[in-house]
């Protein structure tokens, strides 16, 4: 009964430093939470103000695709054990009109997606996010062209 009880102390800080070391490791690819929030903030920017409806189509397409683009990455943020509900800074300083932001924003989100990738299981959702991302970023890109047609 001694030993047991001499060797009680050892076993509680053994187990006591698992899950501070747990914590310490992010897991594969912890951009995926920072994408996220670029994602959410350039959705925002590009719901649609008073306007033409060649800057619509834009801003519809750009949402849509990130929205496909949302679900893919919160699906490998799961795979990777993140918490989806964590929403970290935007990446994006504040200038330009909103069509900018959104387009700086998606360019964002595309960084952070892209990094490097050690789970196999989130790499189809990657690249399809990323695919996402590029389209929704094109269609920001039309609908700022149209407004910026529209304006002159």
């Amino acid at each position: 009964m001694m030993k047991f009880l001499r060797l009680l102390p050892v076993a509680a800080l053994a187990l006591a430093a698992v899950p501070a070391q747990a914590q310490q490791l992010p897991g594969a690819h912890p951009a995926f939470l920072h994408a996220l929030t670029d994602l959410r903030t350039a959705r925002w920017f590009l719901y649609r103000q008073p306007g033409n409806w060649k800057v619509y189509e834009g801003e519809d397409t750009a949402i849509s695709e990130i929205e496909g683009a949302i679900g893919d990455i919160k699906k490998a943020a799961i795979d990777d054990g993140k918490d989806i509900n964590d929403h970290p800074n935007v990446d994006v300083k504040e200038h330009g009109s909103r069509l900018l932001k959104a387009i700086e924003t998606l360019d964002a989100a595309a960084r952070d997606v892209n990094q490097e990738e050690d789970n196999p299981a989130s790499r189809d959702l990657k690249h399809r996010a990323l695919e996402h991302i590029r389209v929704a970023h094109d269609a920001a890109v039309r609908a700022h062209d149209a407004w910026l047609k529209e304006k002159r």
